[in-house]
């Protein structure tokens, strides 16, 4: 009886998907962009967003389900019904808004200038467009005291942890190390989440890790909590390259006493800063719409993490690299925060 059950579900949501497919109303147009386009039980238009996340345990995935819930809150009596989905992150985020599987996501400032210009790693330009500027994400190179490396430069021929396999951090990361002498290859690179790169200098198995957000980081929380950790500096003359050479990297300080055992304050890098994008397919009124509605409702996400109050007017117009869907612009302009420069 279980399988006959089970066949009968399965024939039942085959029969059901053909019926939503064919009925009237409920087609996608391939060339809207604008969202799924269906209807209610009374035949009233309903469109459904998506907006791609990252996997559950890190910020973004928190940060688009605030999204994603405040703003569907304020238009679902516009018929919006809006839905945050867990992905691997920024570079299958830009992936599937070019594919129309998303209508927004988040990402990361520094992958997606390169993917926007069809450098790096990305086999051809990708039509992303910036909605909002969001939190930035400052980052360090940390070991632990006694390990002989006080510099940058000594990561040279060491086992270095620089984020999960596939998350692209190789786009900020080798440009940092780039400005201070060494390549990418120079080191042995440790594909590992931050709590799995803090075991991994823990046990021995990496001489160095990456690591790095919102501040203060849980990673290097936990790293201090422990044993004595060394943060490497970044060299003044790298810094003015970095910060000259791309625009989603700026100077951020950590505050001294930050973490355990930081007596003094710490000049760092804001590597890449977390972006709400968009395809530059999708209208116009839609993305505009949604910024109005998320900027006018900003205190509502930062009541749910504190990444929300970055959602100020002299943040999310900072320009990353990456350029402003129209959409979002028109609606800055009529705020009169929108600086022409961008």
């Amino acid at each position: 009886m279980r399988k006959i059950r089970g066949d009968l579900r399965i024939g039942f949501g085959v029969l059901l998907t053909f019926v939503l497919m064919a009925a009237p109303g409920c087609s996608e147009d391939p060339d809207s962009g604008s969202g799924r386009q269906g209807t209610d039980g009374n035949g009233s238009g309903r469109r459904f967003l998506s907006i791609g996340t990252a996997p559950p345990g890190g910020a973004f995935f928190v940060v688009g389900s605030a999204i994603a819930e405040v703003v569907g809150s304020h238009t679902a009596g516009e018929g919006w019904q809006i839905t945050a989905e867990a992905t691997k992150g920024t570079q299958e985020n830009i992936r599937r808004l070019d594919r129309r599987e998303l209508e927004f996501a988040l990402a990361n400032a520094a992958i997606t200038f390169f993917a926007v210009r069809g450098e790096g790693k990305w086999e051809r330009p990708y039509p992303v467009r910036s909605v909002m500027t969001l939190a930035p994400n400052i980052a360090l190179f940390i070991t632990p005291e006694g390990s002989g490396i006080k510099a940058i430069a000594d990561l040279k021929g060491k086992r270095v942890a620089v984020g999960p396999a596939g998350a692209g951090f190789e786009h900020f990361v080798a440009p940092i190390v780039e400005a201070h002498g060494i390549t990418y290859d120079d080191f042995r690179p440790l594909n590992d989440t931050q709590a799995g790169a803090v075991a991994l200098l823990a046990d021995g198995s990496a001489d160095a890790a990456f690591l790095g957000g919102a501040v203060p980081t849980a990673s290097i929380t936990q790293a201090c909590a422990t044993r004595e950790i060394h943060f490497i500096p970044f060299a003044a003359h790298a810094m003015d390259q970095l910060t000259g050479q791309y625009k989603f990297f700026d100077r951020r300080t950590i505050p001294a006493r930050t973490y355990r055992g930081q007596t003094d304050a710490f000049d760092g890098l804001n590597v890449g800063s977390m972006i709400l994008v968009t395809s530059a397919k999708v209208d116009e009124e839609t993305v505009y719409r949604f910024t109005q509605t998320l900027f006018e409702h900003a205190t509502e996400v930062a009541e749910r993490h504190p990444a929300g109050r970055a959602i100020n007017p002299a943040n999310v117009v900072r320009d990353t690299g990456t350029p402003f869907h129209p959409g979002a612009v028109r609606y800055y302009r009529e705020k009169g925060i929108w600086p022409e420069s961008n």
